[in-house]
């Protein structure tokens, strides 16, 4: 390994360390409220940042520059627009009435939101909930797992295995000791990494490509590369053809920001924040920063289009590594860039790791709260408790660890299929209990289960009927099913007793206050 490199690996290392300190720092947990929700002590930065650090994910720096960079503006722009549009209204929609009603029935998890709000004495909304995301939870957290393993074995020659359980063990270390307070801290912190490279390699690249200019001259060379209705589908730097962008196309491209109303490890924060009346300040943020991260990301890509049209890169084959070569050009300018390219690469790491805590503690409070304590009925002492939690944590880290053993597994491929399936089978269910007083427990049953069960369906099943249905991403299939099945079925079964209409009655006025 050169010397460029060592820097480069030293930097990664040193950031590590933080947040491992980090979760030392918040190791001292007295229940497992405070591990799984931090004790609803949030503030409006933190809680805006840690949730879209915790969305973003490595998509952010890798996915979506590499769309742009091979296809141009078009899928990038509807599948940008889905998700600025379902970030703001998850946030102006369910956000404080999320926040009100949780601490009203007492309730620190999205599974025993559902059995809270609907008095269920039963446990099967906590049991189907909770498995719901085990399921779609714990290869979503082996995809990050993957990636950062995928990251130092492509970059520095490490055995992928190696590199995959030492980011897995850091993972897991900070995360076990310090609960949802650590991995918020630390979102937060990557969230600053994140922008931090964004910035760099957005000036660098555009510098290296001959300006901005250069840069709008390569993208109008290139057929249907900056049209917001066709595709370009050449290889990047090449003429290539446009297609047309259907209507139906770019309903379902958008269609990603459904999900956001059905994310648990986003939900999660709107029901940590100390002061709901901050809120609004934590929207305003986090639509934002997402708006402007998720505009340069694109525009990144088109940068690398250029650099490598004009010789400064070579052709990817694969586009998702772009900023990960820029990152590398930057360092083979001298030590003191390669500690620049260091922390870029840091923020490729941090944007993959801020996602996988919070699906870890997502799947380990499922486990341990919502099953073992909602569903069996087994009472624990506090000590006992935060022990099982964070031997479930580690338990589900190493099934994550077993899964992500390939390393060809594809993580886009799962990222997007777990997005959709909590997409379907929670988001319909949040906003109908959140907002329509007739909806019942069966009635939320039957969506999460039909949602759910939708997502593999049009995957396996309809999808591969035809080219056409093909195209159409199964969230939103799904998501109409989910929908249709919870109003169908709630206005068949009995209405709410008065008590639960009365607590949502009280809830509404008390979230209009």
């Amino acid at each position: 390994m050169n010397t460029i490199n060592l820097i480069m690996l030293a930097t990664i290392i040193v950031y590590l360390a933080a947040v491992i300190i980090v979760g030392f720092r918040y190791s001292k947990s007295s229940s497992t409220s405070e591990f799984y929700l931090g004790g609803r002590k949030l503030g409006p930065f933190v809680t805006a940042m840690s949730a879209e650090a915790s969305d973003m994910s490595s998509w952010l720096l890798l996915g979506l520059p590499g769309v742009a960079y091979a296809s141009g503006l078009c899928d990038p722009f509807w599948t940008a627009l889905g998700l600025a549009a379902g970030t703001y209204l998850n946030w102006l929609l369910v956000s404080n009435r999320l926040r009100v009603y949780s601490q009203e029935i007492d309730e620190f998890t999205v599974p025993g939101f559902f059995s809270g709000r609907y008095n269920d004495k039963t446990g099967l909304l906590k049991l189907i909930s909770a498995l719901v995301i085990v399921v779609f939870f714990i290869p979503y957290t082996a995809s990050g797992f993957s990636a950062c393993g995928k990251l130092f074995s492509t970059l520095f020659g490490i055995d992928y295995h190696y590199a995959m359980i030492i980011s897995a063990i850091v993972i897991l270390a900070y995360t076990t000791l310090g609960g949802f307070l650590a991995a918020s801290t630390t979102d937060f912190i990557q969230s600053i990494i994140m922008t931090a490279a964004l910035i760099t390699v957005l000036g660098y690249g555009t510098y290296q490509a001959g300006g901005i200019g250069a840069v709008a001259d390569n993208a109008k060379n290139l057929a249907g590369y900056l049209s917001v209705a066709t595709s370009h589908s050449g290889a990047a730097n090449e003429i290539g053809e446009a297609s047309n962008y259907g209507f139906l196309t770019t309903i379902s491209t958008m269609s990603w920001g459904l999900g956001y109303f059905g994310m648990p490890h986003i939900l999660l924060r709107f029901m940590a924040i100390e002061d709901r009346k901050k809120l609004k300040l934590s929207r305003r943020i986090a639509s934002v920063w997402v708006v402007i991260a998720m505009a340069v990301a694109i525009l990144i890509g088109m940068i690398a289009n250029a650099m490598t049209a004009n010789g400064t890169l070579e052709f990817l084959p694969d586009g998702e590594t772009a900023i990960i070569n820029i990152a590398k050009h930057i360092a083979s300018n001298g030590w003191a860039l390669a500690i620049v390219g260091g922390v870029i690469l840091a923020g490729i790491m941090a944007s993959t790791m801020s996602t996988a805590d919070s699906q870890l503690l997502a799947a380990s409070s499922s486990v341990s709260e919502d099953i073992f304590k909602g569903f069996f009925k087994i009472n624990l002492k506090d000590k006992t408790a935060l022990i099982i939690a964070r031997v479930v944590l580690l338990v589900i880290g190493f099934i994550a660890v077993i899964i992500a053993w390939d390393p060809d597994s594809s993580v886009f491929k799962v990222v997007s299929f777990a997005w959709a399936g909590f997409g379907a089978a929670f988001a319909p269910a949040m906003l109908l209990s959140l907002f329509w007083k007739r909806t019942t427990k069966w009635g939320v049953f039957a969506g999460m289960i039909s949602g759910g069960i939708m997502v593999f369906v049009w995957e396996y099943l309809i999808g591969p009927l035809s080219p056409y249905l093909a195209k159409i991403y199964e969230l939103f299939p799904a998501f109409v099913t989910a929908i249709i099945f919870i109003i169908v079925i709630s206005l068949v079964t009995p209405a709410p007793s008065k008590e639960i209409q009365d607590t949502f009655d009280n809830v509404k006025k008390i979230a209009k206050s």
